[in-house]
Formats: C-alpha cells, sequence, structure tokens
C-alpha cells in the first residue's frame, strides 16, 4: 500500500470524524458500548495504516463537548476506554516515534486523566515520526471563542494591539497552533456534515464522506479516501494549474 501512495500526493494532516459506532453495535444487537470499544481497535490500526502511507499528521475526533449530552453511562464508559487507551497503548505509540498531544478542555475531566494526558504529551514530546492528536471533550467553536478571549484579555492588559490581531496571530492561540491545517478530512457512517471540528482550521479543506461505519475503517477505505483526495484540484482560491496560464 505504501508504494502506491508515495506516487500520489498526500495531505500533510489528515483528519477524522470518527463516527458510526453506537450504530455498528445496534445493528449487531450489542450494547452500544461494544461499539466504542471496537472503534478503540479501528483507532489502534488506522494509526498504523496512516503512518504507512506516509502521512505525517494525523487528528482523530473522539469525543465532542457536545458528547456530555449523552446517557451518563454511555459518557463513563468513553471516559474508561481514553484512560485504558492512554495507559495500554502508550508504550507502543511511544516507540513508534509517535508525538501523542490531546485537543480539548481538560477542565470538566478527572484529575487522573488529565495527569495521563500530561504524561503521555510530555513522554512523546519530542517524537517525529507522526503527529497524533486525540481531539477529546473538544468543540471547535469553544476552541474559537477560548483563542479569542485570551487575545482580548492581553489586548485589555496593553500587551497586544488590537490591529495587530490577523489570521496568522489568532491560529497562534488556537489548540492546533505548530500544526499545518488539515488537507483531508474524512467523515465514516454516511453523516454529510463537521459537527463542531476544527471550524478554523478546515477552511481549504477537502472532504470524504463514507457510508462506512467507523468500525468497519479498514486500510482500503483509507486508501479510497486518499486515492479521492489525490484526484482533487486544490486552488486555495486561485485558478487551477490548467488554467492560469489561459488568461
Amino acid at each position: 500500500m505504501s508504494q502506491s501512495h508515495q506516487q500520489q500526493e498526500l495531505p500533510s494532516h489528515l483528519a477524522i470524524i470518527m463516527d458510526g459506532n453506537g450504530r455498528w453495535a445496534t445493528q449487531r444487537g450489542m450494547r452500544r458500548q461494544e461499539g466504542h470499544r471496537q472503534g478503540v481497535e479501528t483507532l489502534r490500526q488506522s494509526v498504523k495504516d496512516v503512518m504507512q502511507a506516509g502521512i505525517k499528521c494525523l487528528t482523530l475526533f473522539s469525543f465532542s463537548s457536545e458528547n456530555w449530552n449523552r446517557p451518563k453511562a454511555e459518557v463513563n464508559f468513553l471516559m474508561s476506554l481514553l484512560q485504558r487507551f492512554i495507559e495500554s497503548d502508550l508504550a507502543d505509540l511511544h516507540g513508534q516515534n509517535v508525538r501523542v498531544r490531546m485537543l480539548g478542555r481538560r477542565q470538566d475531566l478527572s484529575p487522573k486523566i488529565i495527569k495521563l494526558i500530561e504524561r503521555a504529551e510530555s513522554l512523546t514530546a519530542d517524537n517525529t515520526s507522526l503527529q497524533l492528536q486525540v481531539a477529546f471533550n473538544y468543540g471547535a467553536r469553544e476552541e474559537i471563542a477560548d483563542a479569542a478571549s485570551r487575545l482580548a484579555r492581553r489586548a485589555v492588559a496593553g500587551t497586544l494591539d488590537p490591529a495587530s490581531i490577523t489570521p496568522e496571530v489568532f491560529g497562534s492561540e488556537l489548540l492546533t497552533a505548530g500544526l499545518p491545517d488539515p488537507d483531508l478530512i474524512i467523515r465514516t457512517s454516511g453523516e454529510y456534515r463537521i459537527s463542531n471540528f476544527l471550524l478554523w482550521q478546515s477552511a481549504y479543506a477537502e472532504f470524504f464522506f463514507t457510508e462506512t461505519l467507523w468500525p468497519d475503517f479498514t486500510a482500503d477505505d483509507l486508501a479510497e479516501a486518499l486515492s479521492a483526495y489525490a484526484q482533487r484540484d486544490r486552488r486555495f482560491g486561485g485558478l487551477s494549474n490548467q488554467k492560469e496560464r489561459e488568461h
């Protein structure tokens, strides 16, 4: 698989909205938790597939700030899954030279989970083969509002000239500061929306929507999305290469 990907243009930053765990379980007569459990297995394999493809930056949307509205038992299970994932997979990810970061508000998480996240980020901070961001308790509107609040406080304090706030300055206040914007965003499960995910950063992202439920997402599904991406004509508001010399 990796050889074919080397012959086509790859996204430098791939983001995935991992959707459909609950429906996957329901279709099989299982509890929703089993879908989330299988979704973690797919996450593990997908990280390996992405690395094999040669992509250097991957962001996964696993738990939105709106997901707190789900039944308490399901939320608690998702929290325990995150904890177990960090505890069981951190050494393996570190061994693969993966840098791990968590995107999202942390004040709502338990002290134990916060400590695990900080340990994972500290341990892997210098790794270079893949930058892996897991968006957990994340909402893009909250991220943008928090960034605006920080800039406003600096302006009030007199340490920032409001006239100097450019898109670049604003972007440096976001949780993804230092990362390239996503080139490609994949959403599984047949839903055609981005659900408050990377709103600022996805201004020029390409989107790929698949009917495949996340637990069923395989290397072949990834290859299909990357092939579709390679055929897109990304103009960023300008003209395509074919047309730019016509006028």
